[in-house]
């Protein structure tokens, strides 16, 4: 108990101050603040596909622009209120996240990395080129974000609207892999073999990563869409894909506390380095070997020295949680990793 009571208050912590950013801070780092939360969403998404379900792939940056594209063309061509456009764009990037773990089923490791390289390039040329729908490589301008009656101006509304959803989407990854699906995806990344002789459907599982991923990207490129108020192909290049996989990468693998962390790091280092764009992706390639070669289990493991702070199923302990933490009993070993679902 005393261990989750310490996770919650670390992620109350940071929850607080982005929540005091609009009251303190001017508008620049107002807009800082909300790339932050977003940043956390598709990290925490990215985790449950790359760090959990040890799924290598590369497409995140992809879906983060279908759930934005999504929403957007549906407001300025079709008219429809955000309402109805956010959800959209974040059930289109699931489906399609969906359909991207069909190949997944056959191919792992740096095949399926290239398989998602290779979608995630295609659907960056789409956005480019298809300009009847996507309005080409000169993107368009998007609504404000409307919240009347309420008296609060767009800017901030939107920022406290990523921060609600922000808080749920890491909420609910926290109860996830915690729940039957985490440990379900926990068995698949540390051996796809084991996994089934302990009951475990690949194909279920794998597919239900690949959905949760995509809908927290799109749920992200949702909410990018009322921040920047503009949408255009640049923001989803391969170099959003490196940001992504840095913030995972730095923060920790297999760990949704590592997610928020890695989030923020990578947030402040691009505000950094804002002036400096010619050398942003020499940098972050430097990051990622550095922590690959040197500390592999991300920041989050500085945490772990601070005695009784451990992640149950995080990929830098891989221990197995406590009675207490798994808020259930010790089960036998099938039932505990989601029990035998054919």
């Amino acid at each position: 108990m005393r261990l989750v009571q310490a996770h919650k208050g670390f992620l109350i912590v940071v929850f607080v101050a982005l929540a005091l950013v609009p009251v303190l801070a001017n508008p620049y780092y107002v807009f800082i603040g909300n790339m932050m939360m977003l940043f956390i969403i598709l990290a925490v998404g990215l985790n449950l596909l790359i760090g959990y379900s040890g799924q290598l792939a590369l497409a995140n940056a992809a879906m983060f622009g279908i759930g934005a594209y999504g929403c957007g063309v549906l407001q300025v061509t079709l008219g429809f209120p955000f309402w109805i456009s956010a959800p959209f764009g974040a059930l289109l990037a699931m489906t399609i996240g969906t359909a991207i773990a069909l190949p997944a089923l056959r191919l792992s490791g740096i095949y399926l990395a290239l398989l998602t390289l290779a979608f995630a390039m295609i659907v960056h040329w789409v956005l480019l080129h298809w300009n009847s729908v996507t309005y080409g490589a000169g993107g368009f301008q998007t609504p404000r974000l409307d919240l009347s009656p309420l008296p609060i101006g767009s800017r901030t509304g939107t920022y406290y609207l990523s921060l609600i959803v922000a808080m749920v989407m890491v909420g609910f990854a926290w109860r996830l892999v915690r729940s039957r699906i985490g440990r379900a995806f926990v068995a698949i990344r540390d051996g796809e073999v084991a996994a089934q002789a302990l009951g475990i459907n690949l194909v279920k599982y794998k597919v239900l990563a690949f959905a949760l991923s995509g809908f927290y990207a799109g749920a992200a490129g949702a909410l990018y869409v009322p921040l920047l108020g503009y949408l255009a192909p640049e923001g989803f290049d391969l170099f959003q894909m490196i940001i992504q996989k840095s913030m995972v990468v730095v923060g920790g693998m297999g760990s949704v506390l590592g997610s928020v962390i890695g989030a923020v790091v990578i947030t402040i280092v691009l505000e950094v380095l804002r002036d400096v764009k010619d050398i942003q992706e020499i940098f972050f390639g430097l990051i990622l070997i550095i922590f690959v070669l040197f500390r592999p289990k991300g920041l989050v493991s500085i945490f772990h020295l601070i005695p009784g702070w451990r992640e149950p199923l995080n990929s830098a302990g891989r221990q197995s949680p406590p009675p207490e933490v798994a808020g259930e009993p010790q089960q036998p070993a099938a039932d505990a990793v989601g029990g035998r679902d054919g």
